[in-house]
């Protein structure tokens, strides 16, 4: 869990999530550098429908909090040790919601914050099930800094989305370019499980995704929402 401020309000909101849903390549310019990442599943061609994967709630941290790359990853010896950041933007449900139409889908948005999809490159390119476990270990999904409420951001197919790192800009793209937005990710989500009241969807990253290390901060802004920033430990150091 994670407490959060909430614009225009004087009571924070407790992030809890039932469950975590994460889009994947759902930028066409992430798709274009899926060569770069070299992770089972990215393609250069563009998804018919979104990408859906889990991301656990023992990932969610919040603003200063330490992204901690595990000691245990050291076990694995491998050649190319890569943790990644990507920064998206997140949404948090404000109802329960199941089949829910395109055109209601709005309808079911509490809100809007930042968040890192952190994301353990060599876990998620061996694993034999798949992303999950590479995408969900501890502190894995910095949020923040603060939640701003739906009806301040009518519009969340056209904000600016940026990542740095140390100072310098690595990530720099509009939500405009989603293939699918908002409002069709919930609507497609919701056919396939029933979205509780916080849970938390994360939209998927635009290009530029890249390494971190132990000393880095990593800082994610969407246009209206804030900064989120947070320093990097690797636990064997």
């Amino acid at each position: 869990m994670v407490v959060l401020p909430v614009s225009n309000r004087s009571t924070p909101y407790s992030l809890n999530p039932t469950k975590i849903i994460a889009l994947g390549l759902n930028y066409h310019s992430h798709i274009a550098e899926s060569h770069s990442v070299k992770v089972r599943g990215f393609t250069e061609e563009v998804p018919a429908e979104p990408i859906l994967f889990p991301k656990t709630p023992n990932v969610l941290i919040g603003p200063g909090q330490p992204i901690i790359i595990p000691k245990f990853l050291l076990d694995y010896r491998f050649e190319d040790l890569r943790t990644d950041y990507e920064a998206e933007l997140a949404v948090i449900i404000g109802r329960t919601c199941k089949n829910v139409s395109l055109e209601d889908a709005m309808k079911c948005v509490f809100g809007y914050t930042c968040i890192n999809d952190v994301s353990q490159r060599n876990l998620q390119t061996g694993d034999r099930a798949g992303w999950f476990r590479g995408k969900s270990l501890d502190t894995f999904g910095p949020v923040g800094p603060r939640i701003v409420l739906a009806e301040d951001i009518p519009d969340p197919r056209n904000l600016r989305i940026q990542c740095r790192l140390n100072g310098a800009t690595v990530q720099d793209s509009s939500t405009s370019h989603m293939i699918f937005p908002v409002a069709e990710t919930i609507a497609f989500i919701s056919k396939n499980f029933t979205l509780m009241e916080g849970d938390l969807i994360a939209t998927g990253t635009p290009a530029g995704v890249g390494r971190i290390h132990h000393g880095d901060v990593v800082e994610v802004e969407v246009e209206g929402i804030g900064v989120l920033s947070n320093p990097v430990i690797e636990e064997w150091k």
